[in-house]
């Protein structure tokens, strides 16, 4: 008699995202129990003007510069659509993939506006795919500098030292020269993967892509360490909002809406008094993920407009 195996990783995959979930809704309660929240809103008020002017436009240039991920797979596929649409619907999809997840942003997006714009599904399916890519590429990269050269120095409390993150970062540099050493020197630049074609970057464009990515990544991590105002040096606030960033992709909560600031709180609470990291990490999602995605919804609502009137003049 022969027994089927049953695939064991789906469960605990699974199992590992509600424990870590759980964890952080422990970490937040807890948190939020002993919370001065009047001294929080106190916070939130206090931040000078210019230092709300200086977070709006790293934003803004964080997402401007997000936007250009999508010139590479303009690039990459050889699509003729112009710069500028292809800059917006870049734009567009990230802010939605920001507030509301991946699957309705990222991929949901893209593939609506780059099919009403003529796009057929293969092309759409490898510049999302090569978009990822290189968005995850700038991540490693840096990741990988941060952990190694300037490790976070983790709570006292903690039974773990920077030791383990500087391996870490060992690793993700060595991953990062691994994929540059692919795209350089690989004989074979094409490679078959569920019907779809997957063709390796040349080493020039995976240089494209790792100077763009990580300098939206570097914008990203300014906005907050321009709210801490100096209270941790911006290696530190890079490594926080790094780990936030994996931490948010785990758990699968749109906009990381909670586990930003578990994250924040859990790593640099021994070093900044809580109502003031709360006020900080409050206007942060103010000025990178809720006016954003006011300006994606405008764009977004413009194109549709601008859809439905040729389809009526057709």
């Amino acid at each position: 008699m022969k027994f089927t195996a049953r695939p064991w990783w789906p469960w605990a995959k699974r199992a590992l995202v509600a424990a870590f979930f759980l964890a952080v809704t422990y970490l937040l309660v807890r948190y939020a129990r002993g919370v001065d929240w009047g001294e929080v809103k106190a916070s939130l008020l206090e931040l000078p003007r210019s230092v709300l002017v200086q977070a709006m436009l790293l934003a803004a240039a964080s997402h401007v510069v997000y936007s250009l991920l999508d010139l590479v797979g303009r690039y990459y596929t050889g699509h003729r659509l112009g710069k500028r649409k292809t800059m917006q619907v870049s734009y567009i999809s990230y802010a939605f993939n920001l507030n509301l997840g991946s699957l309705v942003g990222g991929v949901g997006f893209r593939y609506r506006l780059y099919s009403r714009l003529g796009l057929g599904y293969g092309q759409i399916t490898r510049i999302l795919t090569l978009s990822m890519i290189t968005n995850w590429l700038g991540y490693i990269l840096l990741a990988g500098l941060v952990f190694t050269i300037a490790p976070l120095q983790l709570p006292p409390n903690w039974k773990l030292d920077s030791e383990g993150l500087r391996l870490l970062g060992v690793a993700l540099l060595g991953a990062c020269f691994g994929y540059l050493l692919l795209c350089g020197i690989s004989k074979k630049r094409s490679w078959t993967v569920r019907g779809h074609d997957i063709e390796l970057p040349t080493l020039r464009m995976a240089f494209g892509q790792l100077g763009i990515s990580s300098t939206h990544w570097i914008f990203m991590s300014a906005v907050p360490w321009v709210l801490l105002q100096g209270q941790v040096d911006f290696p530190t606030a890079m490594s926080v909002l790094l780990i936030a960033a994996i931490a948010g992709v785990i758990v699968h909560i749109p906009a990381g809406l909670g586990v930003v600031e578990a994250v924040f709180i859990a790593l640099l609470s021994h070093r900044i008094p809580e109502h003031q990291l709360l006020g900080a990490l409050l206007a942060y999602r103010a000025v990178f993920y809720v006016a954003p995605l006011i300006v994606g919804a405008l764009m977004y609502l413009k194109v549709e407009v601008r859809a439905r009137k040729q389809v009526a003049a057709a």
